[in-house]
This record gives structure tokens, sequence and C-alpha cells, in this order.
């Protein structure tokens, strides 16, 4: 028994070393590849890559951000309503989009179509060797493959947060007064004021940050493919749920740091009250 113990101890011991090794290894990684930051890409590797990301985006962010709006719409309704506070869904709807559902539905998106790509492309490439091919031509391949991915998430997904922010609140609008028929006029004169700079700022910061780390674990999931066709399919998988975990942990603690600091700078607004100022 205590040699069966022992050796679940060992087992145990060595996936922790093992996940240490890997973090360890993500974090050199990342550091180099920011590092190359020092020379900016080329315009004519840029361009193409922020195609990809940014435009080519654009309809599926649109369509996700419209319909979470709509969806909300409906769920909050019927208890609004009951409480005779219908013309108030505006303001719920609004905050949570803006500062929450918006910045992660885009990076969840930009994870799934970008991230996936990301990750089974360079992946393609290790395994054919053409990575070695840069190497051997004196080219890095932090800076020349993953460096531009890198800047265009992290520049490029704001933008797109935006649009999933303005698709929304259109879309729970839509529902709000066109189908449950709230009066327009109520409804957006109750949503006055409760969208401040800071919410909005904080809604276009964590993005950054969510497209720095889809990016990097996508490329490093890429850059680290094993050989042959499953592992370029374990690398694209495998980026796409480290990217969507690593969100919801950011969402956590940015949301966290953001409230204290909230708190921290202005104590006597830390709490809003519902209702037009």
């Amino acid at each position: 028994m205590s040699e069966a113990l022992r050796k679940e101890f060992k087992s145990a011991l060595n996936k922790v070393l093992q996940a240490f090794d890997a973090l360890g290894d993500f974090t050199t990684f990342s550091a180099l590849s920011l590092a190359t930051i020092i020379k900016m890409p080329s315009a004519g590797t840029m361009i193409p890559i922020c195609f990809r990301v940014g435009v080519q985006s654009v309809p599926v962010v649109a369509i996700t951000g419209m319909f979470i709006g709509m969806v909300m719409a409906i769920q909050v309704f019927s208890q609004f309503q009951s409480l005779g506070m219908a013309t108030q869904i505006g303001q719920i709807i609004n905050v949570s989009v803006i500062k929450e559902l918006g910045p992660v539905l885009a990076a969840t998106m930009l994870a799934g179509r970008i991230g996936s790509s990301m990750a089974a492309e360079l992946a393609t490439m290790r395994v054919t060797e053409q990575v070695d091919a840069l190497i051997c031509l004196g080219v890095n391949p932090l800076h020349y493959l993953v460096l531009p991915r890198v800047l265009a998430c992290v520049l490029l997904i704001p933008i797109l947060t935006i649009l999933a922010n303005f698709m929304g609140v259109f879309g729970g609008s839509m529902v709000c007064t066109e189908i449950f028929k709230v009066d327009p006029y109520h409804y957006w004169q109750n949503s006055r004021g409760h969208i401040q700079i800071w919410d909005l700022s904080v809604g276009l910061i964590k993005p950054i940050f969510f497209g720095a780390a889809i990016s990097l674990i996508s490329c490093h999931r890429g850059m680290n493919s094993r050989a042959g066709a499953e592992g370029v399919g374990k690398a694209a998988t495998s980026a796409f749920v480290w990217s969507f975990m690593s969100i919801l942990v950011l969402d956590f603690f940015l949301a966290l740091f953001f409230n204290n600091l909230h708190q921290a700078i202005w104590p006597d607004n830390s709490i809003k009250t519902f209702g037009p100022k």
C-alpha cells in the first residue's frame, strides 16, 4: 500500500513539475517574442494579418454581439415587467454589454476564429520545416511570425469590442422597443447617465490583455506542435481551450483590480444608483 501511495505521489509531483515547466516555457516564449518589438514588422507583413484578424472577424463579432443583446433583453424583460420597471431594462443591458459581455464575447470569437487558425498555420509551418528554413536564412521566426500576430490582436480587438458593444446595445433596444413595445423615449431616457468614461475605458482596456493572451498562447501552441496531422489538430484545439480559459481568468482578476482601483480613486462614488441623474 505504501508503495502504491509512493507511486501516486511521485506521479502527482511529476505533473506539477511539468505544469511549472510548461509555464516557464510559455513565459520565456512570450518574453522573447515581445522583446523583438524593438524592430517593428514591415507593412507588407502586418497588413494581411490585420485584414484576417480584423476585417474578416467583423461579421461573426457583429452577429454575436447583436444576438447576445437580444437574448439578454428577452431574459430580463419578464422580471422587470413584473416589477413595473420595463423602461429600466436599457440600464442593465448597456452596462452588462459594455463592461463584461462585449469584451469577453469579442475575445472568445477571436480565440475561436483567429487563435485556432494561428496555431494550425504555425504548426503546419513547424511540421513542414518552414520555420527551420527561416532560421537558416537568418530570419528570427519570433519577429517574422509571432510578433505581427500579437500586434494585430492587441490593436484590433478593442475595435472589435466597440463593434460588439454597439451591436449588443442595438439588439437589446430593438427587442425591447419593437417586440415588447417599451416606450423608446423612456427606454433611452432611463439609460442615460449610467455609462461613464471609466466604464468605457475598462471595457476597452481588458480586450488588450485578452488579445495578447490569445495571440501568445496560440502562437506558442503552434510553434511547439508535434509532428503529423494529429499534432496540428491538437495544437489548434489546445490553443482555443487555453485561450478561452485565460480570457475568463484574466477577466476575473482585471474586474477585481479595476473595481478596487475605482473605489480607491473615487471612494464616494463606488456604488451607483439606478435612474437618470
